[in-house]
């Protein structure tokens, strides 16, 4: 179903990562060049963050972003529970850090597990915008959880990124995630997820479909999805704790515990 192969980082080090047969739109070199010309997006920078080399991009880079542009805005305003597999096999970049999305989770209106279920807050309120944009909320004052908002606007729904796989700046990850493996450990989780690309609520209504800060981008489609219950929502109603509403990568390694509630769809 797929091979591996050895990938080199800007930071000299090598990571298996897994090439699943790709379906991606051509873009102009034209847009990509202008892209990185123009000014860098940017957000609060926090003292842990103040320490990190600059990001460089190179030619390899250049090249992974030119097969693999930015997702429209139209590709979110569709159901979270239609958005979460669409979303596996794509690409979150923010600088020279790119990610591939193993694992989601997604959340819907009228779900009792949501956190629109209470309406618009000031905590929830990105979730109530518009679909592709991004919704990040401190868990247990300990972990940033990115999520991609999901549907038209005010509809309250959204896509957890539970976990994904390193593919460039892996020296960054570790470095942001205070842990020097290669191994799953590093990004198999949703506050792993968060750590490894910096983020703090103030990303939240940002546009993940505009280029510059944080990204998401064009990615290979898996052969094959696993699907689960959601984890961590005992307080919800039966049919939502019992819902497959997690979607996994099938064979990657970089999925989170627990593993055995989740079967092939």
């Amino acid at each position: 179903m797929k091979k591996t192969h050895r990938l080199k980082n800007d930071s000299n080090h090598n990571i298996t990562v897994q090439k699943f047969a790709t379906k991606t739109k051509a873009s102009s070199s034209k847009r990509l060049k202008n892209k990185h010309k123009s000014k860098e997006y940017s957000k609060p920078i926090s003292e842990s963050e103040e320490n990190l080399p600059i990001p460089q991009i190179n030619t390899t880079l250049i090249a992974f972003l030119d097969k693999n542009p930015i997702l429209s805005r139209n590709f979110y305003q569709i159901d979270a529970l239609d958005l979460a597999p669409r979303l596996l096999g794509k690409f979150l970049r923010r600088d020279d850090v790119v990610l591939q999305i193993t694992e989601v989770e997604a959340y819907r209106p009228n779900d009792s597990a949501c956190h629109g279920r209470f309406g618009k807050t000031a905590r929830t309120a990105p979730v109530f915008g518009p679909g592709g944009h991004a919704y990040v909320y401190l868990c247990y004052g300990l972990h940033m959880m990115l999520n991609v908002v999901a549907d038209k606007e005010e509809a309250g729904a959204a896509v957890l990124i539970r976990s994904c796989a390193p593919i460039y700046g892996l020296g960054t990850i570790q470095q942001r995630r205070g842990l020097k493996t290669e191994k799953p450990v590093l990004l198999a989780g949703p506050g792993k997820v968060g750590q490894a690309l910096g983020l703090s609520t103030e990303w939240s209504s940002h546009a993940l479909y505009t280029a510059g800060g944080l990204e998401l981008l064009d990615g290979p489609e898996p052969e094959h999805i696993l699907v689960g219950p959601r984890v961590g929502i005992e307080y919800a109603l039966p049919e939502h704790v019992n819902a497959l509403w997690r979607f996994a990568i099938a064979g990657s390694s970089w999925i989170s515990a627990p593993k055995k509630t989740l079967r092939p769809l």
